[in-house]
């Protein structure tokens, strides 16, 4: 190790925001606790094969720890417009860009900001790093078991925008996300969401199965219908639909073939069940998981499968290994497949997009 004064590091907010000492920091990389003191503070600079033990023990690339001082760094900008300022966000890296996100609500509830951006400036909060974070466009309600698992095996987070599989894989080929989750699949298809990946974003991904889910009819309680076809025949019950290109709203239209679609839509499958226990409406497509979370009644319309898709040339990423990883583990398995309508036997298993 030698005297540098054009080198800055994240060493110290790293092991901080994992709650180590520097003792258990230098125990995990294999280094002397004098020598991670002085890293720290900016005294020496690691060898090289310090510089990757370190990396290794925080599970994250070199450079995400040390960056000469003055360097132009990532680029950054917003993966969509700030809705007003002033504006809280997160921040990602894709592709070699820093992406700012909007704070806004999804199924992992509260989630601390990385910053505010106010009068122009941009405002950092947290020592959460844009290297150390996943992003996943996914109209799942159980995402925030996965982001568990993710957290609680690795040092990667996950940030899950709540969308529709169609904008999920939007915002995928535009490379504003990491990755994209997604149930199109036709009823009776055997090709499962290849063809709807495919023909939205072409070749080049990769589809992890993540599980089978059940999707139906949510009814309020008391209307006395205990057949798809007996509500389909009621005349006077009042639908709530969810936007096209939903997987919930391709259900929908296949249900009602020419029938006119509803014009109340929700965003996404806890807005069905928040309308209907509202009194808003009678009935909506949902996952049984939602449905049966409201105290509703559920009628089963079809199995389907939920992937998560991903580009095929990010697979070596880090953070898209924890997550294969995180979906194949049998603790994260076994959760979800004791959720109502889960079914995780498939889990894990991979098919390419070519």
């Amino acid at each position: 190790m030698s005297q540098a004064a054009n080198l800055r590091n994240n060493v110290k907010m790293l092991r901080m925001a994992r709650g180590w000492s520097q003792a258990e920091l230098a125990r995990r990389a294999g280094i002397s606790r004098a020598a991670v003191s002085a890293i720290e503070i900016e005294r020496l600079v690691p060898s090289v094969a310090a510089a990757l033990s370190l990396a290794e023990a925080f599970g994250c690339r070199v450079d995400a720890i040390f960056a000469l001082t003055g360097s132009a760094g990532p680029q950054v900008r917003w993966a969509w417009p700030a809705p007003a300022e002033p504006c809280r966000y997160w921040h990602a890296e894709i592709d070699g860009e820093v992406l700012l996100y909007p704070v806004e609500s999804n199924g992992l509830g509260v989630i601390g900001h990385d910053g505010i951006f106010a009068h122009g400036v941009y405002e950092p909060r947290s020592q959460n790093l844009p290297e150390q974070t996943l992003v996943l466009a996914s109209c799942d309600p159980a995402a925030a078991l996965l982001a568990a698992e993710l957290a609680r095996t690795t040092s990667f987070r996950l940030l899950t925008i709540s969308r529709s599989s169609s904008l999920a894989l939007q915002l995928l080929g535009q490379k504003l996300v990491h990755a994209a989750g997604v149930h199109l699949a036709k009823a009776g298809s055997k090709q499962g969401n290849v063809p709807a990946v495919k023909k939205q974003l072409g070749g080049g991904f990769t589809l992890l199965r993540v599980a089978r889910w059940q999707e139906g009819l949510a009814l309020a309680r008391g209307t006395d219908l205990h057949s798809v076809d007996s509500v389909l025949r009621h005349k006077k019950l009042r639908w709530v639909g969810r936007e096209p290109g939903s997987g919930a709203a391709q259900c929908m239209a296949e249900l009602f073939d020419t029938r006119e679609p509803p014009r109340r839509l929700a965003r996404d499958h806890r807005g069905v069940v928040e309308a209907i226990r509202s009194g808003w409406a009678d009935v909506g497509v949902c996952v049984r998981l939602v449905s049966e979370e409201a105290g509703l009644e559920f009628l089963s319309v079809r199995d389907e499968t939920y992937d998560i898709c991903f580009p095929t040339a990010t697979a070596d990423d880090p953070r898209i290994k924890a997550l294969i990883e995180a979906v194949r583990s049998e603790p994260y398995r076994q959760l979800l497949g004791e959720l109502p309508g889960y079914d995780t036997r498939e889990s894990g298993q991979m098919e390419l997009i070519r």
